[in-house]
């Protein structure tokens, strides 16, 4: 695979802790991009907000405001994880799809993939720019849009199963599954709308844990350990 987009979850990026980042966590992340990337894999990344925020983290706000409140939860963890990434050696740019004034670049297919062939590693922060859509919908929008080979999902728990593992210990997991399967069996890899847009733009996707031992890395090298979810 020449391009991938990784889609970091934000409850991940924040490690034990559960809320905010956890700079361990995000530095060892940044050490295994750079590998990747001075291989010559261009990579793309998209964080999750859970960390800071979700959409339905309040039941007294409107939740066109909440999903506003998550999109700059993004916003705000794509900037921290740029700068790690620039601590440890790679050139770096975050788009949005909308202004931010100084501290972002506003979103273009063209630009993005601009940013990608001169070597840097970009950020999409903000989702689609829109409620009610979710990260996972708009990373898989960015994916399809800059024509990448795969999606990395580098989530907290280590590939998809058929049934919840925090609730039920017997929880069987997938090594391989159909993009069809998981949504007529509603497995929850990614939201509905994001698993139909892969399902329609026959985008593959590769989901596995973050805390794994150097698993951006495994999975690219091919010693992959979680679910690969075919089309």
């Amino acid at each position: 695979m020449k391009r991938v987009l990784l889609k970091l979850s934000g409850e991940a990026l924040a490690g034990e802790k559960k809320t905010g980042f956890d700079e361990a966590t995000c530095i060892g992340v940044a050490k295994q991009v750079k590998q990747l990337a001075d291989k010559g894999v261009q990579v793309a990344v998209v964080t999750g907000g859970g960390n800071f925020w979700r959409g339905r983290t309040s039941e007294t706000i409107d939740r066109t405001k909440a999903d506003q409140i998550g999109m700059l939860a993004t916003v705000m963890n794509c900037i921290y994880v740029s700068e790690i990434f620039r601590h440890v050696g790679m050139k770096t740019e975050v788009f949005t799809p909308f202004v931010c004034g100084a501290f972002t670049s506003l979103f273009s297919k063209d630009a993005a993939v601009a940013a990608l062939e001169e070597g840097k590693v970009i950020f999409f922060a903000g989702g689609t720019g829109h409620p009610y859509f979710s990260t996972d919908t708009g990373a898989v929008l960015r994916a399809i849009e800059i024509e990448a080979d795969a999606m990395l999902l580098a989530k907290a728990i280590d590939g998809i199963y058929d049934s919840d593992p925090k609730v039920n210990p017997a929880a069987v997991k997938y090594d391989e599954v159909s993009i069809q399967e998981v949504i007529d069996k509603k497995l929850a890899a990614v939201d509905l709308t994001a698993s139909i847009l892969c399902m329609e733009h026959r985008m593959p996707m590769l989901v596995f844990g973050l805390n794994e031992d150097n698993s951006i890395v495994e999975t690219m090298s091919g010693h992959f350990t979680g679910t690969k979810v075919t089309v």
